[in-house]
């Protein structure tokens, strides 16, 4: 692990955004080799996912074959509703890039099992090949 002190978080977040880039590019995904990052939600990476869609928007990086795992969600809230991290990651990240649907992975806080849904989880994150890249948060 690496310690990176920085003094603003608009440095912090074009830090993270750059490595995160970086590790996408020289990891050189495609349609048989994709690259699976581990994302938080909050407050904290918010800088970041912006600089990460910038990066996209000036064509200096794709998501078409990254799959991502999110860390949380909250048990008992709607995945519509505008608290959810389902909502925020979509309305802070993936509507902006060009991840597909159905490489991008929320747990799902209404499942009837919430210890199968966990599990599930993990076998998909497993099936993935595991995690290149986790990026944490505060």
């Amino acid at each position: 692990m690496k310690l990176i002190i920085l003094e603003h978080y608009s440095q912090a977040s074009e830090w993270a955004a750059k490595y995160i880039r970086n590790r996408i590019i020289q990891f050189n995904p495609g349609p048989e080799k994709y690259f699976t990052l581990g994302l938080p939600t909050g407050s904290t990476p918010l800088g970041c996912y912006k600089k990460l869609i910038e990066y996209y928007k000036n064509g200096d990086l794709s998501f078409k074959y990254v799959k991502t795992f999110n860390m949380d969600e909250y048990v008992g809230l709607p995945r519509d509703h505008p608290e959810s991290y389902h909502s925020f990651m979509w309305n802070n990240f993936f509507k902006h890039i060009d991840i597909h649907p159905e490489n991008t992975h929320i747990l799902d806080g209404n499942a009837v099992d919430l210890q199968a849904e966990c599990d599930a989880f993990e076998e998909k994150i497993k099936a993935a090949g595991g995690i290149e890249l986790f990026v944490g948060g505060i």
